[in-house]
């Protein structure tokens, strides 16, 4: 009896199905599947303003810290003076390997005077040559030194953390300044796989920066060179067109494409 009624109640639904199908009232399923070109898009992609230039700047001495002229939130121009150490050893041991390249230099000049009189050997007036050269590359070795004890800026931007402080004793390699390039700024966008029949390099496209409330005009720079087998998409290079100051790094925003 139970199975009787079961097979009743299946029948019925078939049915109703059936009757609704035909009235067209079920969407198909191409009509139900999601739409898989640009078109498709509503609200945009996400896209992120990246500096093109970002670095985290370090000692190459052991000495102390004698200035550190930016602190967080700071905005230098390329060439600025950002750190400067207490290098009065480094410039003494200049001024000593200076010293003894003189002497160096004298004692070949004499030996040279010499060695055509026939009083000394070729061999002394080599070896005196053979420490001039010596001489000299200490004198270049120390020089480089004393130049590492100003750290200036690689390009115009903003400090975005101070590690280090003012008379502290800094050894190489430790943190002491991040640094961004505020002003040179790309949007990083990851696009659907699908979508790269459709963008290259100089596609046009427009961003809504939500910080500012402000709609630019953008162009594609460069697409990835693979695409994540995860999330199936492609990270693409952007840039804003003409100069926008309100703009910073770490803004963000809906980019949208013209369907083609």
């Amino acid at each position: 009896m139970m199975r009787t009624l079961f097979l009743a109640g299946v029948l019925a639904i078939l049915g109703i199905y059936c009757q609704v199908v035909a009235a067209g009232e079920l969407p198909s399923s191409e009509a139900a599947s999601p739409e898989t070109g640009l078109e498709a898009q509503t609200g945009g992609v996400r896209a992120l303003l990246i500096p093109r230039a970002q670095t985290l700047l370090s000692g190459e001495l052991s000495a102390r810290i004698e200035e550190l002229r930016v602190d967080v939130g700071d905005s230098f121009k390329k060439g600025a003076v950002l750190v400067r150490f207490d290098c009065s050893l480094y410039r003494a041991q200049l001024e000593k390997a200076r010293a003894e390249l003189r002497e160096m230099e004298k004692t070949l000049a004499v030996n040279q005077r010499l060695g055509k009189l026939g009083s000394i050997s070729e061999l002394e007036v080599a070896t005196a040559a053979a420490r001039v050269d010596q001489a000299r590359a200490e004198v270049a070795l120390k020089r480089h030194s004393v130049h590492r004890c100003t750290i200036h800026a690689p390009y115009a931007g903003g400090v975005v953390k101070r590690e280090a402080q003012p008379f502290q004793y800094a050894t190489p390699g430790q943190p002491l300044l991040e640094i961004i390039a505020t002003r040179d700024l790309d949007l990083q966008v990851f696009i659907p796989s699908r979508w790269v029949r459709h963008i290259t390099p100089g596609t046009a496209f427009r961003v809504h920066i939500d910080e500012v409330d402000k709609v630019y005009d953008a162009r594609v720079t460069a697409l990835g060179a693979r695409v994540d087998p995860v999330s199936q998409t492609v990270e693409i290079r952007a840039r804003i067109q003409g100069q926008h100051p309100e703009l910073l790094a770490g803004m963000s925003g809906a980019a949208r494409f013209d369907p083609k």
